[in-house]
């Protein structure tokens, strides 16, 4: 029975069509949705794969003719968003369809909105600014970790500023998600392992969000257990079918929670370093996730109890912040196996940037949900402690 005065909660969630081969189903969901003309968002790298090519084959076995556009680059600029708008206008396209990680997805939910509501994508920064319809999206794929094929995210990189403008709405959550496992076997190590961090992330920090709920806590633990014990396999060893459909379920799941729950400090920082210097999303949470674990953990550790255990740790009898510890150590383990660096001075951050990346943070949606309250002085300190 519901409880009088418990309140509810708003859940959004795209059409999803899962499994190995699923991208044969494209085509069929692209014409339920109306279309004729498919507008493909992708890029080189899935051309090269042979993606596209299989994807061009199941829109013409469905009737239709599409155009393809591939002109943009890793972490999606403003004006490479802009170059697309004006490639869909000119081919009188309908329906958007994104093959690709999470650069191409963000991009191809861009052109959407600009296509339709007008101006520049940076107008829509921040929290429910679309506000007219935007085209038709099916989007596929081809990482396991970024969760743009289900959230109402999307982020740009802002080229003057130079930082990552963050866009949420339900106008921004896909109405067809096709996820084939078989597309994460061509990416490169290098790719799959940021890609599983930031699924990784996705899961810890929506479970421990302010706005997270029942429905958002099965999903994000579930996808913290698979990630833990299947990314390793993925990135280090021969082609594995079970641990690759683990990382898709767990992207999927990990992108259902925090397209509800919203994310936290982690991803705040993480885009504005990847605004700044424009390196991989994952990696840079991958650097920062076990220091904002243990700040987090100071003010609700119990919350990091059940994320301890889904990586696998034996949790009886720890106190709740030795078993936050023991979360955040086996992050930054996860990350080191995986090849990663362990410091943002890796990447290009130096300390003459702390200040400028302390500020932007304050600014980005992420932080509104972080479990506990940061100001300027704190961020600082926790970007100091990851250099």
């Amino acid at each position: 029975m519901p409880v009088a005065g418990a309140g509810f909660t708003k859940y959004l969630v795209p059409e999803v069509v899962f499994g190995w081969g699923a991208l044969a189903e494209a085509g069929h969901a692209a014409r339920r949705l109306g279309a004729v003309r498919p507008f493909v968002v992708t890029d080189a790298g899935l051309v090269e794969a042979g993606w596209l090519d299989e994807l061009s084959a199941h829109l013409a076995d469905a009737g239709l003719r599409p155009t393809v556009w591939t002109g943009l680059t890793p972490n999606p600029k403003d004006h490479e968003v802009a170059e697309g708008v004006q490639r869909y206008r000119e081919s009188g396209c309908d329906v958007i369809v994104g093959l690709g990680g999470g650069s191409v997805i963000d991009a191809a939910k861009a052109v959407a909105v600009v296509a339709s509501n007008g101006g520049s994508i940076l107008d829509y920064e921040g929290v429910d600014r679309v506000t007219a319809a935007i085209p038709p999206t099916v989007m596929c794929p081809s990482t396991a970790g970024t969760g743009a094929d289900v959230s109402q995210f999307a982020v740009i990189t802002d080229t003057r500023r130079r930082l990552k403008a963050t866009l949420i709405g339900r106008a921004l959550v896909p109405d067809i998600s096709v996820t084939d496992p078989r597309l994460l076997t061509t990416m490169p190590d290098d790719l799959a392992a940021a890609t599983g961090l930031d699924a990784l992330t996705h899961g810890i920090e929506a479970y421990v969000s302010r706005a997270a709920g029942p429905l958002t806590d099965v999903h994000a633990l579930h996808a913290v257990q698979l990630i833990c014990s299947s990314l390793r396999d993925t990135v280090t060893g021969p082609v594995d079918p079970a641990a690759t459909t683990g990382m898709a379920q767990a992207s999927l799941e990990a992108g259902l929670a925090f397209t509800n729950a919203i994310l936290g400090a982690t991803h705040a920082m993480s885009h504005q370093v990847g605004g700044l210097l424009d390196v991989p999303h994952g990696v840079v949470n991958g650097v920062l996730l076990p220091h904002v674990i243990r700040f987090n953990a100071r003010a609700v550790p119990e919350r990091f109890v059940p994320v301890a255990r889904a990586m696998g740790v034996d949790v009886a009898g720890l106190p709740d912040d030795v078993a936050a510890e023991e979360a955040a150590d086996l992050v930054a383990r996860l990350a080191a196996d995986l090849g990663c660096p362990s410091r943002l001075s890796q990447l290009g951050v130096s300390e003459a940037d702390v200040e400028t990346l302390a500020t932007t943070t304050l600014g980005d949606a992420c932080l509104s949900t972080n479990p506990r309250d940061a100001d300027r002085a704190e961020i600082a300190a926790l970007f100091r402690t990851a250099l």
